[in-house]
């Protein structure tokens, strides 16, 4: 492709922006839109992601062991956990320990729960963090079979709806941005098959003297770059600005942490770009292909 065919190219889609300038307007601010959407659709969705992965991370198994084992087997029992497979860490905790955290979670009481009960009735603990958060129902049956464990609590019930609702939620976010994307492809490619049809007898007569399909396509196509890169860069910068904003508000207006890496907003933010500029060739192609047949 020669230097001159291209500015040939880009000089018919600018003249062709230009001309429809009220349409081109249209396109971009459907673009933007649609990115800005797209966008906030999908920092939702990892954000939602990223406090699922931080509720599941805090799911931990508590093994009680049983009143009459030794100290010796106690360790004996901690290496035995220990080589069960998927086991992240483990920590020991007495029952002083546990019934001082007894007293700290009920901080209002007047009294001391150690002088007030005759005997400590908690039991010595092991608290166990596991690789995979979904194996932690299938890793707490293993850890009460060992002898010496007297129960095993991992918030049996709750955490089987808890991962139910984490995985709806991934899928749900997952079919809304891929939704998103084809009502965006769908809503430009009509704004753009508006500005080809304003030039039929233009394309037409192109097609007459022996122009190429590739010919008559490009500087369309060149058309559905820009639109898609100018309408994806006002989205960014709008949602840049937004989230920036709540970024800035996040410890007085939210209770959970979101993502506030600035090199992950960044690299969405590109793709976002590159979603734009796709956006605008897919609705170019699917506009030509289906509205004009060359």
């Amino acid at each position: 492709m020669s230097l001159l065919t291209i500015k040939y190219f880009l000089s018919e889609a600018f003249k062709s922006l230009y001309r429809n300038r009220l349409l081109t307007f249209a396109t971009i601010a459907n673009v933007a839109i649609c990115i800005l959407i797209l966008g906030a659709a999908v920092l939702l969705t990892l954000n939602a992601s990223n406090i699922i992965d931080n509720l599941e991370s805090d799911v931990e198994i508590v093994a009680f062991i049983d009143k009459d084992l030794a100290d010796s087997d106690e360790d004996h029992l901690k290496n035995k956990i220990e080589k069960i497979e998927g086991i992240k860490s483990i920590d020991f905790v007495s029952k002083e320990e546990g019934l001082k955290r007894l007293q700290e979670k009920f901080g209002g009481l007047e009294y001391d729960l150690g002088s007030t009960l005759e005997e400590n009735p908690l039991r010595n603990s092991f608290e166990i963090q596991v690789v995979d958060p979904h194996q932690v129902p299938e890793i707490a049956k293993k850890v009460e079979k060992l002898s010496g464990v007297y129960k095993v609590n991992y918030g049996q019930g709750v955490v089987e709806k808890l991962f139910q609702v984490t995985k709806w939620v991934r899928i749900v976010g997952l079919v809304t941005i891929v939704l998103l994307a084809f009502g965006a492809v769908f809503l430009i490619s009509t704004t753009i098959r508006l500005a080809i049809f304003s030039r039929r007898k233009e394309i037409y007569l192109m097609k007459l003297i022996g122009a190429t399909d590739w010919f008559v396509r490009m500087p369309f196509f060149l058309e559905g770059v820009f639109l898609g890169l100018i309408g994806a860069v006002i989205a960014i910068l709008c949602l840049a600005v937004g989230y920036g904003s709540i970024i800035g508000h996040v410890d007085t207006v939210m209770f959970f942490s979101i993502i506030t890496d600035m090199g992950l907003l960044i690299n969405i933010y590109l793709i976002l770009l590159g979603a734009g500029i796709i956006l605008g060739i897919l609705a170019t192609y699917f506009s030509l292909n289906k509205f004009l047949d060359v």
